[in-house]
């Protein structure tokens, strides 16, 4: 399964199985079979079937969502070496204090509501009949340093479109990172057939507005006063990167 791809189930039974791992990120075996109150051999049947169609993947009695969304990359600078690969539940707590720290230290609206979002739903990767989300991280020696991030719509008048995030801690900025993220989510956007994705940020932050502007986005549209920042009324400015 891959995440432009909509969930469909033939049986009500495999729709509970699918919808109660995907809101909970990853669902040790025997907790789902508790929840879902289904006869033993019949949630066999259709947990199963779920793997088999690509739907759900086990590990050590751990059941996740499988997607098909990119494999590791590494890359060395002269005083560490960097991996960017798909995020993973595992990589929860780290991403989210990354996206804060960032948010933090910036003005970055969208990257704090992506954050709580986060937070209140315990899951890194969405795929559901709405909406989908997918993360790369950057890490170093398991530690996650930065990330991007892309919101994937799936009602049919939005879904050539996505909104991409990405951000790098401050210590580890200046190594090419933040340009390997970019680069990364805007490859797997067009790759899966996306024609534009697009960010938002305050016109205060000049330093994302700048990173933009110098990977060749375009500003495509400015709200008026849309935040409130420190008691002033701020612009938020669209841009948006045509693939």
């Amino acid at each position: 399964m891959d995440a432009i791809e909509r969930p469909t189930f033939a049986t009500d039974a495999k729709r509970r199985i699918y919808e109660y791992v995907e809101r909970h990120g990853t669902v040790k075996r025997n907790v789902l079979f508790t929840v879902v109150s289904l006869p033993a051999s019949e949630f066999e049947t259709q947990l199963e079937e779920l793997k088999t169609d690509g739907y759900l993947e086990e590990a050590g009695g751990t059941l996740r969502l499988t997607f098909e969304f990119g494999a590791v990359e590494t890359f060395e600078t002269d005083e560490f070496e960097y991996a960017i690969r798909p995020a993973r539940q595992s990589d929860f707590e780290g991403l989210v204090e990354t996206i804060r720290d960032v948010s933090a230290e910036e003005t970055y609206v969208v990257a704090e509501v992506i954050a709580e979002q986060l937070l209140y739903e315990d899951a890194v990767t969405r795929h559901n009949t709405v909406r989908s989300r997918v993360f790369f991280v950057a890490t170093i020696d398991g530690d996650v340093v930065g990330w991007t991030h892309l919101d994937l719509p799936q009602l049919d008048h939005v879904r050539e479109t996505a909104r991409q995030t990405v951000g790098v801690k401050e210590a580890y900025r200046g190594h090419g990172i933040g340009n390997k993220l970019l680069h990364r989510g805007i490859e797997w956007a067009e790759a899966n057939g996306y024609r534009k994705v697009y960010n938002s940020v305050p016109i205060v932050n000049d330093r994302a507005l700048e990173f933009l502007t110098n990977h060749g986005w375009n500003t495509e549209a400015i709200r008026r006063e849309h935040y409130t920042i420190d008691g002033e009324y701020v612009d938020e400015v669209t841009m948006a990167y045509e693939l």
